[in-house]
Order: structure tokens, then sequence, then C-alpha cells
């Protein structure tokens, strides 16, 4: 239903001297448009869908008390509108009289038209209110100030009506749907173990559920304290919007919550592959620790006046964590899974590095004597092909390295020192001897 419009008003003429009988006959047409137009205004207020979801609710507070001055104001405008109505239908019947008013009638007509000759009950005339004074018995209007006067008294009025009609279209609906929307979170967060009590989200959507339930109270029952009032100063019947702050917040902290399900169902839907990578990783790392506490036996052995670093056993820690996670997936308790899954697989990571660190570090001697054996064999190959494989000071060299490196503990420093002086050697007998008499004419 559409808003109706305020009456149309009178042009004011103070003192107006006699009217002649055009001027009257205009007077009384426009005047007559101007009843059509408070009527129907009228009737439109009376059957306005805000006015009827008013009079039936049980209202409180603002709307409580502003509701109840409307219904006094609304009963006023009636009352004015019957005084408005009768003095017009007097003035009609007067110039009805006679085609050509004397004029007697024409001044009669000029008072009932434009001077204070419509008289009102005290309370009418007070419009509704008990801040307009000391009540009198009656008062004397105008058919202007008549409209003036009912003109105010349907702004407010209607105002009332249309702020209360428009948060009640605004908000109740869509708490309604934010509900279900709630419902339906709580049913899926339920099934993945966020609970109050549980989780913090389960003890959010709690909140949530009664806060929609207060605010959905709230506003049925004062649907105007919801009301803000336009910014911009309109004196528009219904200017201004719903406050919608509470409900706004409500809706931002259930899509919160409804991600944070969202990625607890995917905990759930993926955490028995992330539970077989972590236990392979831990796997991978329990045996690299394994193989470098092996290695640094082997170097210990192998190897004379070298430090090897000590190799720590297996992450009794994630081991323990790793069960209780599986032990929260045999449970369904996702949302205890989701963060300590996070967790674990960041930390398995950091083990697998670390227990290769070991093993590379143990095992560097070896490297070491394997790089010097290489080295001495690749020299004596490139001996043998300048054909001095037979050398007594190579061989001598040679054979000297060559204990040292396949002897057990080997002392790589002067393992190392016995190859250079191979290679020294090699160097020096692989030089091809200078020409005699080169240079000579």
């Amino acid at each position: 239903m559409g808003v109706p419009g305020p009456f149309p008003g009178s042009p004011g003429r103070p003192d107006a001297p006699v009217l002649d009988r055009e001027e009257v006959d205009r007077a009384l047409a426009r005047l007559g448009a101007e009843y059509e137009a408070i009527e129907t205004s009228l009737l439109a207020l009376q059957d306005h869908a805000g006015r009827r979801l008013l009079e039936g609710a049980d209202l409180a507070g603002t709307t409580k008390e502003r509701w109840a001055a409307a219904e006094r104001s609304i009963t006023v405008l009636w009352s004015l509108f019957d005084a408005y109505t009768a003095a017009l239908e007097e003035a009609r019947e007067l110039r009805a009289r006679r085609r050509w008013p004397s004029p007697e009638d024409l001044a009669e007509l000029t008072e009932l038209l434009h001077g204070d000759g419509v008289t009102v009950p005290g309370a009418a005339a007070a419009g509704g209110g008990a801040e307009s004074g000391p009540a009198r018995l009656s008062e004397r209007f105008s058919l202007e100030g008549l409209v003036e006067r009912m003109n105010g008294l349907y702004a407010r009025s209607l105002d009332v009506i249309v702020a209360a009609d428009a948060v009640w279209l605004a908000l109740p609906a869509r708490i309604d749907l934010l509900s279900a929307e709630l419902r339906r979170t709580r049913s899926l967060a339920d099934s993945v173990g966020v609970r109050p009590g549980e989780h913090p989200a389960g003890d959010d959507l709690e909140r949530i559920t009664d806060e929609l339930v207060r605010l959905r109270a709230q506003v049925i029952a004062d649907p105007l304290a919801f009301w803000l009032s336009s910014s911009t100063g309109s004196s528009a019947p219904g200017g201004g919007r719903a406050d919608t702050a509470r409900y706004d917040r409500a809706a931002r902290a259930l899509e919160d919550i409804r991600r944070e399900v969202a990625a607890v169902l995917d905990v759930r839907q993926d955490a028995e592959r992330r539970l077989m990578q972590l236990r392979d990783v831990l796997s991978r790392a329990d045996r690299t620790l394994t193989e470098a506490r092996q290695a640094r036996g082997e170097v210990l052995a192998k190897i004379a006046a070298s430090e090897v670093p000590a190799v720590s056993g297996p992450s009794t820690a994630l081991h323990e964590q790793l069960a209780a996670a599986a032990e929260y997936r045999r449970r369904s308790q996702w949302h205890r899974l989701s963060p300590l899954l996070d967790s674990l697989e960041e930390r398995a990571e950091d083990e697998l590095h670390r227990a290769r660190e070991s093993l590379t570090a143990v095992t560097a001697p070896l490297a070491v004597r394997a790089e010097l054996r290489g080295r001495l064999d690749a020299y004596k190959a490139k001996v043998g092909r300048h054909g001095m494989a037979e050398d007594p000071l190579l061989t001598e060299r040679y054979d000297v390295a060559r204990r040292m490196l396949w002897s057990a503990p080997c002392d790589l420093r002067a393992a190392g020192q016995a190859v250079w002086r191979y290679q020294q050697a090699a160097a020096e007998a692989m030089v091809p001897p200078q020409l005699e008499g080169r240079g000579e004419s």
C-alpha cells in the first residue's frame, strides 16, 4: 500500500475584503478539492497496514508511548475533519440559496471561508496532546487554520506508522532467515564436534542464537527503538531508515563461524590422507636418524681424530601427538584434530630436515675419505697413461697414501697430506724434459 500524502494547504488571506460571487465560487471549488484530498488521506491512514499492525501488537517502550499519542492525534484528526466538513457544507448551502447572492450573503460567505468561524472542542483544539497548556472548552479556527492543524497531526501520526512499518518490514523477516541459517549451521557444527562448552565457535553459536531471539522480540514490541531518523533534516513522514547494526553484527559473526565449520569439515574429509602423510614423514625421519646413528658408529670406528656430532633419537613428543591425532579422528573430534594436524605437519617436516642434516654431518668424514681415495686412484691412472707406473718414488708415495686411506682408523689429515705429496710427485714426473741445446743457433 502506498503511503498517503499530506493534505493540500490553503493560501492565507488575513483581513480579506468581501469576496464577490466569482471569488466565492472559486474558493468553494478549491475547498471542495481540498476536502476530497483530506478525506482520501484520512481513509488511507485508517487502512494503512502499519496502523493495523500497531493496533494489534503488544507494544513496549518508545513505540508504546508514541503510538498512544498518535492514536489520540488520529481521533482529533477526525473531529477536526468533521468540523471542517460542517463548515464547508454550511458555506455551500448558503451559496446555493441564490444564483446571485446579496451583499449580506457575500459578507457571510467571506466570513465562513476566511474568518475564524469554525468552533471546535478544547481537546480537539489542543491537538490531542497534553503539552499544549491549560485545557480550554473550545477554540475558533478558520478553515485554513483547521487544515494547518490537521496537517501537523497527520504528519506526526503518519511518521509513527510509517517508521514502525518500515522496521517491521526490514528486520523480522531478515532475522527469521538468519535464524534458519543459524539452525543449519548449528546442525552442521554439531556433526563435526563444534558444540557449546567444547569449542569457542559452539559458544558463539549459542550467543548468536540468544541474541537473535532477543532482537526479534524487541523489534516486534518496540520497532521505533530501531528507527534512525533521516540525517538530512527531512520533515517527510517516515524519513529515515531501520537500524540494522545488531542484525549486521550477528550476520557477520555467523559468517565467521560458517567459515570455521567449513574448515573443520575440510579436515574431516582429508584427515586420513593427512595422517598417512604425517606417518610417512615421521617414519622417514626415524629411518634417517637410525641411519645417522649407524653411520656415526662406522665413522668412529674407521676415522681417527675426527669430531663426530651426536645423533638424537626419534621425537617422542611428535609420535605422542600423532597418536592423539589418530584418536581425535577415531572419536570424530574434528575441531581438535584441525589445529593439531596443522601444527604436526609443520613440525614433522622440521624433524625430517633435522634428521637429514644429522646424517650429512656424521657422514662428512666418510665423504672426505671417499673423495681422497677417488683422487688418489685418478692420479695413479693418469701416471699409468704416461708410462710411469713403475717409477719408484711414485710407487712409494702411492703405497703410503693407500695404506693410510684403507686402514682403520684412518687419520684424514695425514692421509690428505700423503695424497697431496703423491699428486706433487706425479705432476713433476709428467712434465716433459727440456730439449738440449734449445735456443742455440
